[in-house]
């Protein structure tokens, strides 16, 4: 055990669980009306506490058991099974990496939150998200991450060639996320009220700012030491979140005269989930390239999303995370030489086995429990409809 890897790694630990408590519920609950700002954050404080359990109980040993195959990680790790506090996993005591790997299950499933708030059952959001994260996050997390089919090991040759790279999780998060977040909202439909502007722009800032910081862990912690590497990762993080940030702010000004605090703080996002996947291959000059792009790519994403093909995804989570996810990870491969086959087909057999598993879960959960709430719930707001409780006004 390295004392200063372990160190490090907590401290990345806890900003993970930063991003989405309070980080991402406070991003996402301002740009919602303010009737649904609760059900927001009670989406994402049950995933936190949901996802945790599910992840000791079966999603860490299928994601990175070893009893299993390049398919999954088998069993042998339910409930940590055979892990003590003298465990290893590299440098760093085994049941951290647990913990570290864990906060990344939760802010995936998380993420999807923003395309569907204000109009889906509180039932749907809970089995969907467990089932998501136990049969889509965390096989994908294997395949990536833990040795398996699009990486590779000892006993099992990756399926392009080479092993994808995917540092901090362009694919493994941001891909299947975005993707995930698409079809729920296809299937929902849109909100019947899509003209009320965000109820609270401060609370965006606020998010965003502490997303920004926790990202330090998010990709940083992805070196598992404390060394260069981790604090390269660090800074082109921050890099490319500023540049994305001015790049979305300028086109805003170009197209539409003005620049808003929600438009550069929302570039700060794209920047921060472009970033993710070659946060530990490229250095700042790069950082800076994909940043600029990413400010623009994502906003005209976001524009074609939503006024091309008319899918109501909330909060942008496609345009954002998702194509921003994969550009970066399409980035690596400028880069980076010899790795555009596993780059590109990685993303390719993601992509598929997120697209069939999320359409077969949002079928059968919503037999289980409804999709979206009623007219009424919708009109009047989730908060005091489906959780007896309100932050604002009703008037708001």
């Amino acid at each position: 055990m390295n004392g200063a890897d372990t160190a490090w790694i907590i401290v990345a630990t806890a900003l993970v669980l930063f991003m989405t408590l309070p980080g991402l519920a406070l991003f996402y609950g301002g740009l919602v009306r303010a009737r649904n700002v609760l059900s927001v954050f009670m989406h994402c404080y049950a995933i936190a506490c949901l996802m945790s359990i599910l992840w000791l109980a079966l999603g860490y040993s299928i994601a990175f058991g070893g009893s299993g195959n390049a398919f999954w990680g088998g069993l042998d790790r339910v409930f940590l099974s055979g892990v003590t506090a003298d465990s290893l996993s590299g440098t760093l005591p085994e049941v951290l990496f647990f913990a570290f790997q864990m906060t990344f299950a939760i802010i995936t499933p998380a993420l999807i939150v923003g395309a569907y708030v204000e109009r889906v059952g509180f039932g749907f959001v809970l089995l969907f998200s467990a089932l998501w994260m136990l049969l889509c996050y965390a096989p994908v997390v294997h395949w990536v991450w833990g040795g398996g089919l699009l990486a590779g090991n000892d006993d099992v040759a990756p399926l392009f060639g080479t092993a994808v790279r995917d540092f901090a999780g362009g694919i493994v998060v941001h891909e299947t996320a975005g993707i995930a977040a698409l079809m729920i909202a296809f299937f929902l439909g849109p909100r019947r009220h899509t003209t009320t502007p965000p109820h609270n722009p401060g609370y965006v800032m606020i998010g965003a700012a502490m997303l920004w910081v926790g990202w330090f862990g998010f990709n940083g912690g992805s070196q598992l030491a404390a060394d260069g590497g981790a604090a390269m990762a660090l800074t082109v993080t921050h890099i490319s979140a500023a540049t994305a940030s001015l790049s979305w702010g300028l086109w805003e000004k170009i197209k539409y005269g003005k620049v808003s605090l929600v438009g550069v703080v929302t570039g700060t996002i794209a920047g921060l989930a472009s970033i993710t996947p070659a946060s530990g291959f490229v250095g700042p000059l790069p950082a800076l390239i994909i940043g600029a792009v990413a400010g623009i790519l994502c906003q005209e994403a976001v524009n074609f999303i939503r006024n091309k093909a008319k899918i109501d995804d909330t909060l942008d989570v496609f345009a954002v995370h998702g194509v921003g996810g994969i550009f970066g990870t399409i980035m690596i491969a400028v880069f980076v030489p010899g790795a555009w086959a596993a780059q590109l087909g990685s993303l390719v057999v993601v992509g598929v086995y997120t697209v069939v598993v999320t359409l077969v879960l949002i079928y059968v959960v919503k037999a289980i429990t409804p999709l979206r709430v009623d007219a009424e719930t919708e009109t009047n707001g989730l908060d005091l409809t489906v959780h007896g409780e309100r932050a604002y006004d009703m008037s708001s």
